[in-house]
């Protein structure tokens, strides 16, 4: 300052009535001399800080300025004298005595208001003060922290007028509050009018383009930073890098870790982390741990971001093997090395494996943080352990975490997922600060649950609060209501949140098409997503998973193979969720073959991927391949689940492997700790009665902990259907008619077994049950796809257009395959009637009706695949064995239950083929010019 005395001829200043408040005496003495603890120099009052000033301008030699300077302003801040504070440290400014954010952390820790600073600064400016760049610099960032866009500008004029607008602290601070107040377009106007500008005005600008996340504007003046010849700061070059990795920037990356070399930061710490954090997020974990290998001093954060990197892509037994060397070297894990493998175990679906780390992270006496109970608390919320969430959220009020936002929010969350809308409910209303994910989650909790009315509701109650709902929280309604069948309410929810200013993307559609999926309307699924690209959006992996889910429902092979092309075109392949669900496609759609390719290429496979394979295996019968695929995973390091032992006891049972299935079902308690569930005990059960052992099915029943439900006793009915008992049978039936009371399935199969023992009377009654039950029979259908139109074979319907060549073709058939041994199994047929009229009726069992088509409408050698929705009976399959050897054709023949394959006349084994050539065969047979591939009826 020109015009101000130094600090020793200011008179103290007077208080401003509107800012001073008198505060209670300390109790503790200030001593404004930092070298002095003389009792005259003790202040205990305002007034005594006043008279201390006073001597300091009378008597100046006595005290340091420095120190004097600092607990003068520590001294009126005490006081709530805010304004005389301010004054003091303008003056103080121009000798360099005090750091403006030490000022501003103190002044703001004494309840002060910034507003007074800049109050005092335009008081001193409308005396005529001529304040220096180092004032108007310090005024300047008070202005960005308090947003005063008007005094900024103002003071912008100032130094223009004065000719300070080409010095460059004056020009960082110019950008920092334009990039606040005015947007970051005039900040960069600020930078660009400076002619030649220094280091320290590039770094500036980089930064703040980077903070406002223009990452790629951000990297493009590093670079021509790079080509003024000026050195970057290392805090720049952090951020570059960070920037690099969330843009995928890999080239640029490596460009930078060159400059880096050049400049001899290789060894600077706090560059090499963020090196190891960019190459893991572009999925180069080997150049991330050759940076880590190079490091010669490292720190936690060193560590940590290796550990994460690993954890985050999957890698978890390199993760773990980090972690162990951490643990032996110098260095110690801390929370954040825990919390990176509690999160990297349930990303990648570990669920239970995260439970157990909290419980070892424990153990080893580390307290869990906000972070590990988020983690944990999305654990046990995809877990459905709902008692256990309660034990955390007790955990959780014990130690104040409720007051974290996202804790808070995984506990709605958690709640949501397990169907305790009032334990959300009451969370979300004691939640202090909500953000949007909190009132999105309860939002499509409710449309979830297909409470539509109270989803609304809360709609409403946002936008009274102010908050008004987000694209997310609209594909919770979408998602909702595409889940509960209403596939046009969806679509219209989709349609209005464009008159709200929104604009759908890949997610609100994916949401549509997924709802679509687990409500069972796949063919909607397809249709949506052919509108989706109508209207020009892109497909991301997680739409391309729920496309290849309804198309495995559905056993759409041709149309998966499209969606498959579509992945490998749009970089999708590398997905493990897409190949997984590649997996489940291929294999549900009667390709195992091409599902075991699939499955070889995975290169770092999940739990889900090792139990879809197996599961695959298991619907075609090949139990020894899927317990070798069961075998291969334990090898592979990974832990079953209760998934992994469902899958592979449907396996057992459908290969009658009984001793295989009772060694896996006794181990899961033993070997793993897996409690057996309903699913577990049916497939026991019907792997017994399938055998025989009808006697030891029901002991199971009998003894098993839980109650038997509907599959319990189903399996067995079904198992007393092949081997014709009628005793357990019936008793098995009294419990479905209980349990089941609409299922004309129980129905059937029991008149069946009562037509094989010519009990015709006991047929007729169950008849009358039926009909005074309200129950219907059952659709029987089968269907085949030629080329882009399935056709329908109902036993009810309409016949098809085509059935007299179909008849016509089929009778010659069976007539070339009686010469070769077949003989019609009447016993199939469970009607009062002769011989030759239960044959006639074998031949319009649908499935023969589907083949038969099959072998009318393809190419030659063209394999026939047919989709039935209930089991096929004996005949039918002993049918298709003699079709596949007269017409050397390969079928695919699902039922309700399994696959079935027949080649030339047998069941043949799954050889494995070349992994490479799968991509290239599905490529080459839908040679597609456009990415987009579109789904006709």
């Amino acid at each position: 300052m020109e015009k101000l005395a130094p600090l020793h001829h200011l008179h103290p200043p007077l208080q401003n009535p509107l800012t001073h408040k008198p505060i209670k005496t300390p109790t503790s003495k200030l001593y404004l001399d930092s070298h002095s603890s003389d009792d005259s120099n003790v202040i205990t009052s305002l007034t005594s800080v006043k008279m201390m000033h006073a001597q300091m301008i009378k008597l100046p030699q006595k005290w340091n300025p420095d120190a004097a300077a600092k607990n003068l302003i520590s001294s009126y801040l005490g006081f709530g004298d805010f304004w005389s504070a301010a004054m003091v440290f303008y003056v103080a400014l121009p000798r360099n005595y005090l750091k403006w954010k030490s000022f501003v952390e103190e002044f703001k820790s004494s309840a002060g208001s910034l507003h007074i600073v800049l109050e005092v600064f335009k008081e001193l400016h409308g005396k005529g003060v001529v304040f220096d760049s180092e004032v108007y610099s310090v005024a300047l960032k008070t202005c960005t922290r308090v947003m005063d866009i008007w005094l900024g500008m103002e003071i912008h004029g100032c130094l223009i007028k004065r000719g300070f607008d080409l010095d460059v602290y004056l020009r960082c601070a110019l950008m920092n509050f334009y990039g606040r107040c005015w947007g970051l377009e005039k900040a960069n106007q600020v930078f660009h009018e400076m002619p030649n500008p220094e280091a320290l005005l590039w770094n500036e600008a980089i930064i703040l383009n980077l903070q406002s996340e223009k990452l790629q504007k951000g990297v493009e003046l590093f670079r021509k930073m790079q080509f003024s010849f000026l050195k970057a700061e290392t805090a720049t070059i952090v951020r570059v890098l960070q920037a690099c990795g969330k843009m995928g920037a890999l080239n640029t990356a490596k460009q930078i870790h060159g400059y880096v070399f050049r400049f001899g930061l290789d060894s600077d710490v706090s560059v090499c982390n963020p090196l190891i954090s960019m190459y893991s997020k572009n999925g180069k974990l080997e150049l991330a741990r050759r940076v880590f290998d190079s490091m010669e001093n490292r720190n936690t954060s060193s560590w940590n971001s290796m550990i994460s990197s690993y954890a985050a892509l999957g890698f978890l037994n390199d993760a773990w093997s980090l972690f162990y060397e951490l643990e032996s070297s110098d260095m110690k894990p801390d929370i954040v090395t825990w919390n990176c493998l509690l999160s990297g175990h349930f990303l990648h679906g570990y669920k239970e494996e995260v439970l157990n780390i909290l419980q070892r992270m424990q153990g080893e006496g580390f307290k869990p943080n906000s972070s590990s109970m988020t983690s944990v608390l999305q654990a046990i919320s995809e877990l459905g352990f709902l008692n256990m969430g309660k034990e955390t959220h007790g955990y959780v009020l014990r130690n104040g975490f409720d007051c974290d936002v996202y804790v808070g929010t995984s506990l709605v969350d958690m709640y949501v997922k397990n169907h305790s809308l009032t334990s959300a409910q009451a969370v979300f209303d004691n939640m202090k600060n909500r953000n949007i994910f909190a009132w999105n989650s309860l939002v499509s909790g409710y449309s979830f649950k297909g409470m539509f009315e109270d989803a609304l509701k809360l709609l409403n109650q946002m936008e009274k609060e102010g908050i008004k709902p987000d694209l997310v929280t609209w594909n919770g309604m979408i998602s909702g209501y595409a889940m509960w069948g209403c596939g046009k309410e969806a679509l219209a929810v989709l349609h209005q949140t464009k008159s709200l200013g929104l604009t759908p993307n890949v997610v609100s559609w994916t949401a549509l098409i997924s709802g679509c999926s687990q409500a069972g309307n796949n063919r909607d699924s397809l249709k949506f997503f052919a509108q989706m690209q109508q209207e020009g959006v892109m497909p991301n992996s997680a739409s391309i998973t729920c496309l290849l889910r309804a198309c495995a429902s559905l056993s759409l092979l041709q149309k998966g193979k499209e969606i498959h092309c579509l992945s490998i075109r749009n970089g999708f392949i590398e997905d493990v969720f897409v190949a997984t669900a590649l997996i489940d496609m291929y294999s549900k759609s009667s390709s195992l073959k091409n599902a075991h390719k699939v499955f070889r290429r995975i290169q770092n496979k999940t739990l889900a991927s090792w139990n879809c394979m197996i599961m695959g295996f298991a619907i075609f019968g090949l139990g020894k391949e899927a317990i070798s695929v069961f075998n291969e995973m334990q090898k592979a390091g990974v832990g079953p689940d209760a998934i992994t032992f469902t899958a592979l006891l449907s396996a057992c049972k459908n290969s009658g492997l009984i001793g295989e299935g009772w060694k896996y079902f006794d181990s899961m308690i033993t070997d793993y700790s897996i409690v057996p569930r309903l699913e577990h005990y049916c497939c026991m059960v019907d792997l017994l009665g399938r055998a025989g052992y009808l006697d030891e099915a029901w002991d199971l029943i009998h003894t098993m902990p839980l109650k038997p439900d509907a599959t319990i006793w189903g399996a067995l009915l079904g198992s007393c259907r092949i081997h014709k008992n009628l005793e357990f049978a019936e008793t098995a039936a009294k419990n479905l008619f209980k349990l089941e009371p609409n299922n004309s399935a129980n129905y059937i199969l029991m008149m069946n077994l009562y037509s094989i023992f010519n009990r015709w009377e006991d047929m007729d009654r169950l008849r009358e049950l039926m009909g005074a039950a309200g129950v219907r029979n059952r659709q029987v259908w089968s269907w085949i796809q030629i080329n882009q139109r399935v056709h329908v074979f109902s036993s009810d319907g309409k016949p098809h257009p085509d059935a007299g060549k179909i008849y016509f073709e089929l009778y010659q058939l069976v007539s070339e395959m009686k010469k070769l041994g077949y003989v019609p199994d009447v016993n199939c047929v469970y009607q009062n009637m002769d011989e030759v009229e239960k044959q006639k009726i074998l031949l319009s069992h649908t499935e023969k009706l589907a083949i038969t088509y099959g072998l009318i409408k393809m190419k030659a050698g063209e394999p026939i695949r047919v989709i039935k929705n209930t089991r096929i009976c004996s005949d039918c399959h002993s049918a298709a064995k003699y079709i596949s050897l007269v017409k050397a054709r390969e079928l695919f023949l699902r039922d309700g239950v399994r696959f079935h394959h027949f080649r030339e006349g047998s069941v043949p084994v799954m050889i494995s083929g070349d992994k490479q050539v799968l991509e290239e065969n599905v490529l080459r047979e839908f040679n597609l010019k456009r990415i987009n591939v579109q789904f006709h009826y």
